[in-house]
């Protein structure tokens, strides 16, 4: 699975929705949740579908359960549900990318692996951009483009901390 297509399709969540901790916290369980969710339902489909059945299936059950994620949303926390507006939504795209880019053997190990760090990629911006516009002033941090710029800061340090054996320059 390529690591960028995850991190591609969960950007707009990413970068939208990571304003403060609080709100890292709860974009980052629902995409942590969601996909999940969608994997264990479909493993039980993958045996029997084939196809364009097998597609519909999984658009079907991630509109049921991208709905029921709404709802619960507004039934338990409403301010909450009303400030991530439509971004919880849009971990269905994610959703999508899981299936159609995951092997098959292993399977569980790499998708945990991905969500996992996807969860930590949100907890990290949600607080770097609270303490840099509550604390350090810049207002910059509280908008999309501020999260772009932070979000590429994180990338780089951990490029910087990855240990260089473990890189393939220039080999295929």
């Amino acid at each position: 699975m390529n690591r960028f297509c995850l991190l591609a399709t969960g950007l707009a969540p990413l970068l939208g929705a990571t304003r403060s901790l609080t709100l890292a916290t709860a974009i980052g369980a629902c995409m942590l949740v969601l996909p999940l969710l969608h994997q264990a339902l479909l493993s039980l489909l993958r045996p029997t579908l084939s196809g364009a059945k097998y597609w519909l299936a999984s658009l079907l059950l991630l509109a049921a359960l991208a709905s029921c994620l709404q709802l619960a949303l507004r039934a338990w926390a409403l301010p909450l549900a009303l400030t991530l507006g439509y971004f919880p939504a849009l971990v269905c795209l994610q959703c999508l990318a899981i299936d159609k880019l995951l092997p098959i053997q292993g399977r569980w190990r790499q998708l945990l692996l991905h969500l996992s760090g996807l969860l930590l990629a949100c907890l990290l911006l949600g607080a770097g951009r609270q303490w840099l516009d509550e604390r350090a002033g810049m207002h910059l941090a509280s908008l999309a483009p501020g999260g772009l710029l932070l979000l590429g800061a994180l990338l780089a340090l951990y490029n910087l901390l990855r240990p260089t054996l473990t890189r393939r320059q220039g080999k295929r």
